[in-house]
């Protein structure tokens, strides 16, 4: 998968390069423009892990740009108006992610969007503990990042 990638960059750069064109819009097309060509030329030999990963780490991280854009609107709504409309509560969340890196990545991504904060995790690692502002229901919170966040990180990741 890394060579894929490199190939995939250094497509990028030689697009770049041809064009004379260095803005940022310019870099993206020659990204997609050389995952294509990549795509293309290596059906045959089975070079799959690369492709099917790219529109994953695309789709978590619009995911995650819209989760993180929600939770700050929520926030800041909350901090605008008078009336606080908290409802803090932990949760204890059973993990899915095995690895430590799978967990460390879960856990910043969690810490990252406003409203939530990892407490701990568990001595098994099996589980962490999440402080949440916004807590309605623990059943539903638990579900939500589970078949959201967790499942597309663990998507990219594994």
């Amino acid at each position: 998968m890394l060579k894929q990638f490199l190939i995939n960059l250094l497509l990028t750069f030689v697009w770049v390069a041809l064009t004379g064109n260095y803005l940022l819009g310019n870099y993206l097309f020659g990204f997609f423009l050389g995952y294509f060509i990549l795509r293309t030329t290596t059906l045959r030999e089975g070079g799959v892990s690369y492709f099917n990963r790219i529109p994953k780490i695309i789709g978590f991280a619009l995911f995650f740009i819209y989760e993180m854009l929600k939770a700050n609107l929520q926030v800041a709504f909350d901090v605008i108006t008078p009336r606080f409309f908290m409802k803090p509560g932990i949760v204890m969340f059973p993990m899915r992610a095995k690895t430590d890196f799978e967990i460390t990545m879960l856990a910043n991504c969690v810490s990252l969007t406003p409203g939530t904060l990892i407490i701990a995790v568990s001595d098994d690692k099996s589980a962490i503990f999440i402080h949440v502002m916004y807590l309605k229901d623990r059943n539903k919170f638990v579900e939500d990042l589970r078949n959201g966040l967790e499942r597309r990180l663990l998507e990219v990741l594994r």
